[in-house]
């Protein structure tokens, strides 16, 4: 039986499409390791071993009756329980409100169903998408699947931990501040956050207009390039999409890497980096120069102003969007979600507007300045060792703000400026938590990043390497 643990997204679906395997036997193996899995984990609020397993039989059906398949025909994956759907209702990692079900399914859950994907379930997030550690009062935290006594991080931990444990191929999250990147990162799989407005956004929960994206984590950068070739794209229902074609991911993956300049900038990113952790990176860049990549020094323009910029429009929305509710019923949000929202009540108008405006300038003086020196920036995903659940449960604590700002610091600015970032696991610290490196590129430039993780994966084993959970 090809176990999800042992194989990719994309060795799934040709196994599949060839008749190897079937669609409902892929499943059930999924479902039972989810269901032998989560009361470890707590990466999944809810199961749907009924409604999977038959969308798996529908795909079944379909390939026995000879009609296409989609890209992902048949094979499980799961989402973060944000999204928008006719049958099922969301919760937004929050007992305050549930949303009723819609009309209509989110662009991403329609654009997946239409690839023929197979979904699990609905898996766990920080309340309302705002939480950088993957504790939640109300579900309990998601954990760690390489100890869990560590962070899954968030918001989309469920995603993190799902995949690395080999309970789904792979998922769907979003990211307005670092929660696609940071629970990649120390689950140990790839995540990406598209440029600002590659994916729609139609049908997904909001956090923050200006900084939420909606982009895949899986365990290769093959398997990536499949997902997002699914779900980019102009969207009618979504304005602020982008209309730019979509490029083949995939066949762009084996583009050389050789004489692409990786930019390490000399202040911020790496400024207290965990000495472990800065072996594990050098040893990445390594294998990087090896395949023909220079290294540069890069000086970036302001990078702290644009952490700061990103949260400013981060919490200015989210309490736009939660103003009337947290006046309300606030007592019914957790008590450090609701200090954070009410975080932006206090930001003046006038400095939420001039983040707005300085966005667009700001980008181009960034694009500017870096990339007339490198085609891609390198640096930590998290610039500390993964912390434990009970080190980071804070609450609204003294520690609160200390806590959340030393999580983000490297994935913030990333947010605010729309720029493609993907995380890459490249190893493992002394004691056994995997550690990340983050990749950024010019706007739209997920091709070129995803064949320099591609390149990177072709020389190493890290990827391979799954969690002792059985």
């Amino acid at each position: 039986m090809l176990l999800p643990g042992r194989a990719t997204l994309v060795e799934a679906a040709a196994a599949i499409a060839r008749g190897d395997y079937s669609s409902v036997e892929l499943t059930r193996a999924c479902l039972e390791r989810a269901a032998r899995l989560n009361g470890a984990l707590n990466c999944f609020v809810r199961i749907e071993d009924q409604a999977a397993l038959a969308q798996a039989a529908a795909a079944d059906a379909a390939r026995a009756a000879g009609r296409a398949l989609g890209p992902l025909h048949g094979v499980p994956v799961a989402l973060k329980d944000m999204f928008h759907d006719p049958a099922r209702a969301t919760s937004f990692g929050s007992r305050l409100q549930r949303a009723p079900l819609s009309a209509a399914a989110a662009t991403v859950v329609a654009r997946l169903d239409a690839a023929g994907a197979v979904r699990l379930g609905a898996l766990s997030m920080s309340e309302f998408a705002l939480g950088p550690t993957g504790h939640n009062e109300f579900y309990g935290p998601c954990r760690n699947p390489w100890n869990t006594a560590y962070i899954a991080a968030g918001s989309s931990s469920g995603a993190g931990a799902a995949t690395a444990a080999r309970i789904a191929f792979a998922a769907l999250g979003s990211d307005s501040g670092g929660s696609i990147r940071l629970p990649a990162a120390v689950c140990g799989v790839l995540g990406l956050k598209p440029t600002y407005a590659r994916v729609s956004r139609a049908g997904a929960m909001p956090l923050s207009w200006s900084a939420d994206h909606i982009g895949p984590l899986a365990r290769t950068a093959a398997d990536l390039a499949r997902l997002l070739s699914v779900i980019a794209g102009h969207d009618p229902a979504d304005p602020s999409s982008s209309h730019r074609a979509v490029p083949d991911y995939e066949a762009r993956l084996g583009a050389g890497i050789g004489g692409l300049v990786v930019g390490v900038p000399q202040n911020f990113f790496f400024s207290g980096v965990d000495a472990e952790l800065q072996r594990l990176i050098d040893a990445a860049l390594a294998v990087l120069v090896a395949r023909g990549v220079r290294l540069t020094t890069v000086e970036l323009p302001e990078p702290e102003r644009l952490a700061d910029l990103c949260l400013t429009l981060l919490y200015s929305e989210a309490a736009a969007l939660h103003g009337h509710a947290l006046r309300t019923r606030g007592t019914e949000y957790s008590p450090q979600v609701r200090a954070r929202i009410a975080t932006g009540l206090a930001i003046p108008a006038a400095a939420y507007l001039e983040a707005l405006l300085l966005r667009a300038p700001l980008l181009r003086s960034f694009v500017c300045a870096v990339y007339s020196s490198c085609d891609v920036l390198v640096t930590p995903t998290l610039a500390q060792p993964v912390p434990t659940l009970a080190a980071t449960d804070v609450g609204a604590g003294t520690d609160m703000w200390a806590t959340i700002g030393a999580l983000v610091r490297c994935t913030a600015p990333f947010n605010y400026l729309g720029l493609p970032a993907l995380s890459l696991p490249i190893g493992f610290s002394a004691n056994g938590l995997p550690a990340g490196l983050q990749l950024v590129g010019r706007p739209f430039a997920e091709a070129r990043l995803l064949a320099i993780a591609a390149a990177y994966q072709a020389e190493t084993t890290w990827h391979q390497r799954a969690p002792a959970l059985d």
